[in-house]
């Protein structure tokens, strides 16, 4: 995997000895508030200054899955001060001890003196490192059932796919997969049957049309599955795609950018609507395009947020050409939206199995579904996943093919979210006969005709 811009060496880098020792004399202090704000937990960090900081620390809470209401920073100097009002997924306070001292623990691991900090590789919280899967990494451009042509083929390869996230945005596709062998159950090392995963994985992602660009790379390794995924798009170029894609965007974020020329600042404001991980996903996209956050504030009230960044590109300079601006813009609106669930939200909740993946986005692909978003999650003997769909021209979905879904999958196994003509599911199902009868209805790869050997 080519490491992105965010990555590239820079002048922050050339004195690594020297910040090492600065760490090391002024480790990261981490301080937590739970009786200043009536209606947040205060979480105060100050460390030593270091490119990249600021995304480190907002990485850390979100994998926690904290929710920041409020966010004050400032990195000017040899210094980084940072204060966030957070609550957990339900709003609230937190109040347990153990975990209190967990998010401490967390902050100081990934901020200190012995942190490895290579952003898009490094784990998520909780999540340690493991050479017993291969990962793939894929980009090219969206069309219904493109994620039942990939994981059939993964199934064909005697692949299991033990975790995988998809992410589409104007017209493109960008997935990160954790896939087994499908006997041995450990990461697939031998380079000819490599070779021939990414060949066919490459042929899907292309499909019939050959003149757009399809990336295709499979490794050993660790990633931060949602850090790739805003490279992989923003390499991929899908906010240059973009306006003439937008009329289904409602509302559209507000961005805009101005120099403020006494402080050789530029000022980035951002509103739009809230939601989880936004944060995250703004000063991520700014890391990875070589800017640095040296103030800022965040703010939400109800259902709407607002972001106030004071950046200088990484070599020190602000904001110099109208060119340069409107990338910032673009690039901000699309990290904004590539994350916005488009259709109707499916969770599934059943036994795990080599091929369930495959099973399940064929039966969505033969009823007209397509899926712009995907979690695909392995809990020990469990598959938890979670789907957004909608329909091949990109309507919402109609109540009697949902229906029909469902019985196929199995009423108890595939649960409707936030359809608000859906009634609830009965107590109890077997999911017996989508189990162990899809075993035997898996088409073969000749009937996808997309799929090239």
């Amino acid at each position: 995997m080519a490491l992105a811009d965010g990555e590239a060496t820079s002048s922050w880098d050339s004195d690594d000895e020297y910040q090492k020792f600065i760490q090391k004399m002024n480790p990261p202090r981490v301080t937590i508030d739970n009786t200043s704000c009536a209606n947040a937990t205060v979480i105060h960090v100050d460390s030593a200054n270091k490119y990249g900081i600021l995304l480190e620390v907002v990485q850390v809470l979100t994998d926690l899955k904290l929710i920041v209401k409020k966010a004050y920073i400032s990195s000017d100097g040899g210094w980084f001060m940072d204060v966030f009002n957070v609550t957990n997924q339900s709003g609230q306070k937190i109040t347990d001890e153990s975990v209190l001292e967990g998010i401490k623990d967390y902050i100081h691991k990934s901020i200190g003196p012995d942190s490895c900090f290579l952003p898009s590789r490094k784990r998520a919280v909780g999540v340690e490192p493991s050479s017993n899967y291969t990962l793939i990494e894929l980009t090219g451009t969206d069309r219904p059932g493109l994620l039942s042509e990939v994981s059939a083929v993964l199934t064909n390869l005697e692949c299991n796919v033990v975790n995988a996230e998809v992410w589409t945005h104007n017209k493109r596709a960008a997935a990160v997969m954790q896939v087994t062998d499908r006997k041995s159950g450990l990461a697939i090392s031998d380079a000819e049957r490599l070779g021939r995963i990414k060949e066919w994985l490459c042929n899907v992602f292309k499909g019939s049309n050959r003149s757009q660009d399809a990336r295709t790379t499979v490794a050993m390794g660790i990633t931060h599955t949602e850090r790739r995924l805003h490279q992989m798009m923003l390499e991929d170029r899908d906010y240059e795609r973009y306006e003439k894609d937008r009329a289904n965007v409602n509302p559209k974020p507000m961005v805009s950018v101005v120099n403020w020329l006494q402080k050789d600042y530029s000022v980035v404001t951002i509103r739009c609507k809230d939601r989880p991980k936004l944060l995250f996903d703004t000063v991520c996209t700014l890391t990875d395009m070589q800017y640095v956050v040296f103030h800022g504030s965040v703010d939400t009230e109800g259902s709407k947020a607002y972001q106030e960044y004071y950046i200088r590109h990484i070599d020190g300079s602000p904001v110099n050409s109208e060119a340069e601006r409107q990338r910032i813009i673009q690039c901000l609106e699309a990290a904004i939206e590539r994350r916005v669930s488009e259709g109707l939200k499916l969770e599934l909740s059943t036994g795990d199995r080599v091929g369930l993946l495959s099973d399940v986005t064929r039966i969505f692909r033969e009823n007209g579904l397509t899926v712009t978003r995907a979690e695909v999650t392995t809990r020990g003997d469990k598959a938890v996943n979670t789907f957004y769909v909608r329909d091949a021209a990109g309507s919402s979905v109609d109540l009697k093919t949902l229906e029909a879904i469902r019985q196929e999958i199995g009423q108890t196994v595939l649960q409707v979210k936030g359809h608000p003509d859906h009634p609830k599911s009965p107590p109890q199902e077997s999911p017996t006969r989508f189990l162990f009868s899809s075993l035997f209805r898996s088409r073969s790869l000749c009937n996808l005709g997309s799929i090239r050997s």
